[in-house]
């Protein structure tokens, strides 16, 4: 490099005396050098000697002989063609395809470049152009974010800016060997990536969210990282655009941009990345069209046809001999400097092994034939690109061509493995700028608002949010009406979603934005969450009114899904700026949250499952469906605290007018034990207000003296205390019709008839009374032996609310629901839901007389106004799923412990195995031998409960396992034979996701 500037030096001295100085262009397009990237100066990098440097694809005796084969039949013409790699589209007409087809077969060009289109389409036309071929072609793409960058039905990974956020290499890595893979199914040999250059202007029009950042060591290593998951896999890479297009703002594309920085600067900044990845094996580089007056004295002359930068710079200082590109040379940056041809010409005489995006390829070779007559490009010139081209080729394994397979192409491009990483690297890269106490959001017992900013989508992220807790929309065209609206709210989350499809347009909140987050912030809590670059917050001039910041980069549904967990602290937040948004907050910068352990999502493969097996559920779910079995379900799988299935199936009702989906309400029959009745149970006794020991005659006086006082604690919970299952209490208030009787019943709300028990039925409050005492003065059963008993649990709410003081509605609520974000669960949904998203139960012709929707279906709850310790609650899988985790993680859940570890393992014990009994305290267990509520095969600690509408939810803390079932198989008629259970389908189903776990 000291040479090489020394020339520079030399070569200037002299342009200064023989030039007119006065006579320079225009310089408004000329930027001033940021600083933002000089910080770096002090890490000098020096580079290996060749023979040291990595190499992915060693020479060979076989590729020599190929490559002299070849070449030594080769004409003039067809050694020229090779230099050529022209542009193709797979969404263009048969004109454009044919003028391809005569390029391959009469210009013997080297290979294609393609664009827009469809990867069917580009896999035919491949192999189109590769039967034409004397020479098998090349086949490259721009696809720095995968292939989805330039065809539809492909998949889109994370922009470099955003891998740049993330820390552990080893993901960046993945990411190049995902991308490899798809290339390599699709016969592309060249991705034109990774982009090496250093963004050090945040107005660069053209780079920007292509660039891994600011810095130069960071942008080192992961272009390095995702240059080894590529070339790992056999796709070579190219790192672009040499010598660095980071400090520029002008776009290529359509002008010749300027960077007016010193040749120390571009030595120690730009050229650092090359330095270490040609020391790492980097196979290719792609040349830019830039004006650098310090590399490229003559005035205006680009860099891609600049024989100081590409060979004496490129080649001879730096020692570069793998395979060297222009960048596209229809690009206004070059094209306007020379004519088609005369350019082409004026690349390859500068050192360039292949001219890319040639757009009259006739004229090129007519040119270059005759500089090669003239002497002004020799044999061996010729010979050194040419060989160079055949040896990768050798090394693309061209010397064996094969065509590109079309069957099944979609499903290869897009393996369910590619949704895991995106999450993976979402959770990394996701940025948290500034965080006053606000993230992650631990109170969920206050008013939370979300507020849009910003023209593109945000509904993965609203969703998401609403997930954890009640998040409402607020939104008004009119800024002081807005405030008006969030004048009861105490937080606001303010989402500014940006398009990523349009990731070339302006970034930047309006005036008007910016007064309103002002406004807001001035008033409110605030989280401002970004979706898109960082360089967005640039424009906010004081963050000190803003509680949280946070950089989520891009508006993909993912990176909605994943930050929405961050602000409620189901993940922790692990990324790093990549680019500086003002001196307070500097590439590097990255706050790290606390993780509250509350439920998060991901997919199955990430937790250790396979997506395959777990699709077999849909099977069971529609062969319920299809056998009357029940009319619709939802099905959710959680492990290791992430949600990996929630699927909704079939419809409420057999009518199929209302699809369930997975915010609709269940009732959950007996699973009203475990997620009402025992977790108060359990604090009762977390807090020693009751012991194993203690009897059912000191918890309740009204059991003294009767034969139940002596029932311990844990043979009640243990359902071993000899009591009778049930009794059918509503039979005593019916006449012979079935239908209420009046002296039990009102049509209307009354003084002495408050308990609804359905639309317009209320039964007289004294029953309640009645009922106890059914329930104290019912004989015991003879033997003592497990019994499954209602009884244990009416009971238990009994104690609880005279223990309590409080209804169990609103102890469950204010002790569990609403610090749970449990949200979707309660008592009597039809307080807060509407009946249209509650899944009717049944079409009662024996008491209610009604299709009983909204109300509890188990008659002696309704009988208690709905709210029972055996039944009533009414949920979704996902709010089942919250209680069932906190239960997983013994007790703790979202920051919160709500009863000890050690609490939790006696409830989860099996008091009395040796006798043939297999509950827990509350929680049903495993069965000991035969049938049971399980499939068998899970763990002797796991737990959970059924219920009797068609429920099931169950935890195994050895798989980590959280598995919820909810249906209606009891409509439209309860008293037909229970087909759901005969069929097994839920130990069939929990059976196919033990099957499912890959790794523990």
């Amino acid at each position: 490099m000291k040479q090489f500037l020394f020339r520079i030096a030399v070569f200037n001295a002299l342009l200064f005396l023989v030039t007119n100085c006065s006579t320079t262009k225009d310089k408004k397009s000329v930027v001033t050098l940021s600083k933002a990237g000089i910080a770096e100066d002090e890490e000098i990098y020096i580079p290996h000697i060749k023979s040291e440097r990595k190499n992915y694809f060693p020479e060979t005796l076989a590729e020599n002989q190929w490559v002299d084969s070849i070449y030594n039949q080769m004409t003039f013409e067809d050694k020229v063609g090779q230099l050529f790699m022209v542009a193709a589209y797979s969404n263009k007409d048969s004109v454009h395809t044919n003028a391809i087809k005569k390029l391959v077969r009469d210009y013997k060009i080297g290979g294609v470049i393609f664009f827009q289109g469809g990867p069917r389409r580009q896999a035919r036309l491949t192999n189109q152009y590769q039967s034409l071929a004397k020479v098998p072609l090349f086949v490259g793409i721009d696809a720095e974010w995968g292939m989805s960058m330039r065809l539809d039905s492909t998949f889109r990974y994370p922009f470099n800016m955003t891998l740049g956020a993330i820390k552990d290499l080893k993901l960046v890595e993945k990411v190049g060997v995902a991308m490899a893979k798809e290339s390599k199914r699709m016969g592309v040999h060249f991705n034109f990536a990774p982009v090496l250059d250093i963004n050090t202007n945040p107005k660069n029009p053209i780079i920007g969210f292509r660039s891994f950042g600011e810095n130069k060591v960071s942008v080192a290593e992961h272009a390095i990282a995702l240059m080894n998951g590529t070339q790992g896999q056999g796709i070579f890479a190219t790192g672009k655009h040499f010598p660095g297009h980071g400090d520029t703002a002008t776009d290529s594309h359509y002008a010749l941009p300027v960077v007016n920085a010193s040749a120390d600067h571009i030595e120690k900044i730009e050229l650092y990345p090359y330095k270490r990845m040609f020391d790492e094996g980097l196979v290719s580089v792609m040349v830019a069209h830039l004006n650098v007056p310090s590399l490229e004295p003559r005035e205006g002359y680009p860099t891609s046809i600049s024989q100081p930068v590409v060979t004496n710079l490129l080649k001879n200082e730096m020692g570069f001999d793998g395979l060297i590109f222009t960048d596209a040379l229809n690009m206004k940056g070059a094209s306007n400097f020379k004519k088609p041809g005369d350019i082409d010409l004026e690349a390859f005489i500068a050192g360039n092994d292949i001219l890319l995006f040639a757009e009259n390829v006739p004229l090129a070779v007519d040119k270059i034939r005759a500089a090669f007559q003239e002497g002004s490009i020799s044999e061996n010139r010729l010979a050194e690109s040419v060989k160079k081209i055949l040896r990768y080729k050798f090394k693309a394994g061209l010397n064996r061509y094969k065509p590109v397979e079309e069957i099944n192409l979609y499903n290869e491009l897009n393996p369910k493995s590619n949704l895991s990483l995106q999450y993976e690297l979402y959770e990394n890269a996701v940025t948290v700028v500034k965080n006053e106490a606000v993230l992650p959001i631990r109170n969920l017992n206050q008013k939370i608002a979300y507020v849009k900013l910003g023209e593109d989508q945000n509904s993965a992220f609203v969703n998401t949010l609403k997930k954890y807790t009640d998040v409402t929309e607020v939104a008004d065209v009119n800024a002081d009406s807005l405030l008006v609206k969030l004048a009861n709210y105490e937080t606001v989350i303010i989402g500014y979603h940006k398009s990523d499809k349009t990731w070339w347009k302006s970034y930047e909140f309006t005036e008007a934005e910016l007064q309103l987050i002002a406004k807001i912030s001035e008033q409110k809590k605030v989280i401002l969450d970004c979706f898109t670059k960082p360089y967005s917050l640039s424009k906010i001039s004081n963050f000190e009114a803003i509680e949280g910041v946070i950089v989520s980069y891009q508006n993909t549904e993912v990176a909605q899904e994943v930050s929405a967990e961050l602000i409620f602290g189901a993940i922790e937040s692990k990324g790093k700026l990549s680019v500086s948004i003002n001196d307070e907050y500097k590439t590097g910068h990255g706050l790290t949250t606390e993780n509250l352990n509350r439920l998060g999502f991901s997919t199955p493969e990430n937790m250790g499952m396979s997506s395959e097996k777990l699709h077999q559920i849909e099977k069971l779910a529609y062969k319920a469906i299809d056998g009357k079995m029940a009319p619709g379900m939802q099905i959710l799988v959680a492990r290791k605290g992430k949600v990996i299935y929630q699927k909704s199936f079939g419809y409420q009702a057999y009518d199929g007018k209302v699809k369930v989906k997975n915010t609709d309400l269940y009732d959950v029959a007996s699973l009203t034990k475990m997620v009402a009745t025992l977790p108060n149970v359990m604090q009762l006794y977390d807090r020693k207000k009751v012991n194993l020991e203690t009897t059912l005659g000191e918890m309740l006086p009204s059991f003294q003296g009767s034969n139940k006082a002596g029932i311990t604690f844990k043979t009640l919970l243990s359902h071993y205390g000899q009591l009778q299952a049930w009794i059918p209490f509503y039979k005593a208030t019916v006449g012979a019709d079935k239908k209420p009787l009046e002296r039990y019943y009102r049509k209307t709300a009354v003084a002495g008839f408050s308990k609804r028990v359905c639309d317009s039925l209320y039964l007289r409050d004294d029953y309640q009374d009645s009922i106890m005492k059914q329930i104290i003065d019912s004989p015991l059963l003879d033997k003592k032996e497990y019994k499954y008993s209602d009884f244990t649990f009416i009971i238990l709410k009994q104690y609880l609310e005279k223990k309590t003081g409080k209804s169990l509605d609103q102890l469950t609520y204010e002790n569990f629901y609403q610090s749970l974000g449990m949200n979707n669960t309660m008592y009597n949904p039809l307080a807060k839901f509407d009946k249209s998203v509650i899944a009717p139960t049944e079409e009662d012709t024996y008491f209610r007389q009604t299709i009983i929707q909204g109300y509890v279906h188990d008659m002696e709850a309704a009988m208690e106004g709905g709210v029972a310790g055996h039944a009533g609650v009414f949920s979704n899988a996902l709010d089942v799923a919250k209680m069932m985790q906190l239960f997983l993680q013994r007790g703790q859940y979202g920051g919160v412990s709500y009863f000890s570890p050690e609490t939790f393992d006696v409830f989860n014990t099996c008091h009395f195995c040796a006798d043939g009994n297999r509950r827990g305290l509350g929680f049903d267990k495993p069965q000991i031998s035969g049938g049971g509520p399980t499939c068998g095969c899970v763990s002797k600690s796991s737990f959970g409960h059924t219920g009797f509408t068609g429920t099931i939810a169950w935890a195994d803390p050895e798989t980590e396992i959280v598995y919820v079932f909810l249906s209606n198989r009891t409509y439209p008629d309860s008293n037909l034979p229970n087909k759901l259970s005969k069929e097994n389908i839920r130990e069939d189903i929990q059976k196919v996701i033990q099957d499912a776990v890959i790794s523990r």
